[in-house]
């Protein structure tokens, strides 16, 4: 997601600066074909995973704390679609419709475990993170593709439910920031994900309703958030590196491309400004990241050895 979703943004980036008609495709497509090339072998390697280790899998899905972010796959793959939409529109489509679906299905199957767990005291506050957020909000991340594929109206139904569902969702979430202890060091990345819902709500929002100028106001309250988050995290680099640290990079993506879109409404140097420095804000923690990602991968496959 954080991949796919910076070389998105960047597409969309590249007419807000002078001389420029699209991004350059050592930039944009470059983080698009690494993050294809990264949902390929994830999702190899979690075949593999069913396979060999199904009860870990299945504990997965069972998991209040994990079970959010299973939601990931389904919209990796509408995002993945939305960057093949212009080389491979065939097995986009596909992929896409697939997402759709399988993020519908795994949000029914999450609430009903939720609520579940909750009659039978099995979900508790503490629980509770901003992973739930992908599993229920998800939708709103669908409209990427969606639109490129030019199935408009099903884009529209699923960002719609994904909204609509969005105040009580993020009420919730926000409620055990507040309510309950705080998250251990390791998946303190997580709440970045509250970027997501007001930046993409509000880029998103005005390409189906473009008349609805209060949409602008979502915005604003995502650079006030982005703000909050900035101070929480001020001391991230202490936080102990681990898979969480990709919560880092799609919701800048996200807030990154919110920017670009108001910085397209607005085309004044204040918000190309923003929006510029947002891009390089995504594009250093994705890489940051990336790099991070693989010398722990080398480390643990020369141990391994």
């Amino acid at each position: 997601m954080g991949l796919v979703g910076l070389g998105l943004t960047a597409r969309a980036a590249a007419p807000l600066f002078p001389g420029s008609v699209r991004a350059p495709a050592y930039f944009t497509e470059l983080w698009i074909g690494l993050g294809v090339l990264a949902f390929l072998l994830l999702l190899g390697l979690y075949a593999l995973k069913t396979v060999l280790h199904f009860t870990a899998v299945r504990a997965e899905f069972l998991d209040p704390v994990r079970l959010g972010f299973c939601a990931t796959l389904p919209v990796s793959m509408t995002l993945v679609a939305a960057g093949l939409a212009p080389y491979l529109a065939g097995i986009a489509d596909i992929l896409w419709w697939s997402g759709v679906v399988l993020l519908g299905a795994f949000a029914f199957w999450g609430a009903w475990r939720l609520v579940w767990g909750a009659i039978r005291r099995e979900v508790v506050l503490a629980q509770v993170n901003a992973g739930l957020m992908i599993l229920f909000i998800g939708g709103i991340v669908v409209p990427a593709g969606g639109i490129a594929l030019d199935h408009v109206s099903m884009a529209f139904g699923a960002f719609a439910a994904s909204a609509l569902a969005a105040p009580a969702v993020m009420a919730v979430v926000l409620y055990r920031a507040f309510a309950a202890p705080d998250l251990p060091e390791p998946l303190r990345p997580s709440w970045f994900i509250l970027l997501v819902p007001p930046s993409l709500i509000y880029a998103h929002g005005t390409y189906f309703s473009p008349e609805s100028t209060w949409l602008e106001g979502l915005f604003l309250v995502g650079v006030a958030l982005f703000a909050a988050l900035i101070v929480y995290g001020r001391r991230f680099w202490h936080w102990p590196f681990g898979p969480s640290w990709w919560a880092f990079t799609f919701p800048l993506d996200a807030f990154a491309y919110a920017a670009v879109r108001y910085a397209h409404a607005h085309p004044s140097a204040l918000w190309k400004g923003v929006a510029a420095l947002a891009l390089l804000a995504a594009t250093f923690v994705v890489a940051m990241v990336l790099a991070r990602s693989l010398l722990a991968a080398r480390h643990l496959f020369s141990k391994r050895l």
